[in-house]
């Protein structure tokens, strides 16, 4: 049987959110709780597969019980858990967000900037494509102005979590790419009658840098940047688009199944497991302990292949989870 920590208390310096999000190179280094590693979470030189595969922590005693112990147990596991690449992430994230900042440089307030919370899709570039009206300030803005930026939160709720800032220019959608573009935006925004309306139009953010932070506020900080180039040609990942259906199936019916694999996977006896999302490599989930909250990657053992391929892998994770417990 695969032993179990059971923190006596979680008060690691008070932290109650732990996202675990690895620095990459070109990132300022870790607080002082740890000594900073380069790039070892997203790192190109290490298989995620075969990070996945021996990802399950086991403790070495059963005497780990202090808050420390408990936290190196968890940046152990969240080290070695398979994640998508920081860029795949990022092109991720943006392709299926629906809502961000738009930062402009205001004209009414001259040489200041501006913010906007604003409805947005993607191209096939990638490119967020926004409804604009001309009676908006922010519409005047980039008439006088194109320069902007469009910040993207992953989970707006949640700070730790990643942030994407796109620096870029406004370009008005040309005639011949209007009815595509049209038909993008309606995809992500049924419901958006207006854009009909003789005020609107279609405008694409052609980014020119993408610059990216997580983990504010813990130990694990992260940030970098991307070029235009770089960005347009990472590509979505194809689970990711199963996200809501898959984690509300479990959150719904199998929220006991993912607690276990969960504490299988970390040997941490958390008190509830909630999927927040997935991808190809694996998905995120908020755990709890005695009312504390924090949120661990859990990998799969190998890369999913389709939707099916999904339940099959967590089958196996319930599975091994269970013949273990």
């Amino acid at each position: 049987m695969k032993s179990m920590v059971t923190p006596s208390a979680w008060s690691i310096t008070r932290i109650t959110r732990v996202n675990a999000r690895k620095i990459p190179n070109s990132s300022p280094p870790f607080s002082n709780l740890f000594r900073p590693k380069p790039y070892s979470l997203f790192s190109s030189s290490v298989s995620p597969l075969s990070m996945a595969a021996s990802s399950a922590l086991t403790a070495s005693s059963g005497d780990v019980t202090t808050d420390a112990e408990v936290f190196e147990l968890i940046k152990a596991h969240e080290e070695k858990a398979a994640r998508l690449p920081p860029l795949e992430e990022i092109r991720t994230v943006v392709n299926h967000s629906v809502r961000g900042m738009l930062s402009t440089i205001s004209q009414k307030y001259e040489g200041y900037p501006s913010g906007s919370m604003v409805d947005f899709a993607c191209d096939l570039e990638g490119y967020p494509i926004l409804a604009v009206s001309s009676l908006a300030s922010h519409t005047k803005d980039l008439l006088a102005n194109k320069k902007c930026s469009l910040l993207v939160a992953k989970d707006p709720e949640d700070k730790t979590d990643l942030l994407i800032t796109l620096y870029g220019d406004a370009i008005p959608v040309s005639e011949e790419d209007k009815g595509d573009i049209r038909t993008a935006y309606l995809t992500r925004h049924p419901n958006a009658f207006w854009v009909d309306f003789g005020d609107f139009q279609f405008v694409r953010v052609e980014p020119k840098v993408v610059c990216y932070v997580s983990g504010i506020a813990t130990a694990l900080l992260g940030s970098g940047e991307f070029s235009k180039e770089a960005y347009k040609a990472a590509q979505v990942d194809p689970i990711a688009q199963f996200s809501k259906p898959v984690a509300s199936h479990m959150n719904r019916d199998h929220a006991e199944d993912t607690k276990l694999i969960v504490r299988h996977t970390t040997s941490i006896l958390v008190d509830s497991a909630y999927m927040l999302d997935l991808d190809s490599l694996g998905f995120y989930v908020k755990a709890t302990y005695k009312g504390n909250t924090f949120k661990l990657r859990i990998p799969f053992p190998r890369r999913a292949e389709d939707r099916k391929d999904v339940k099959t892998l967590i089958v196996e994770m319930l599975q091994a989870a269970s013949q273990s417990n």
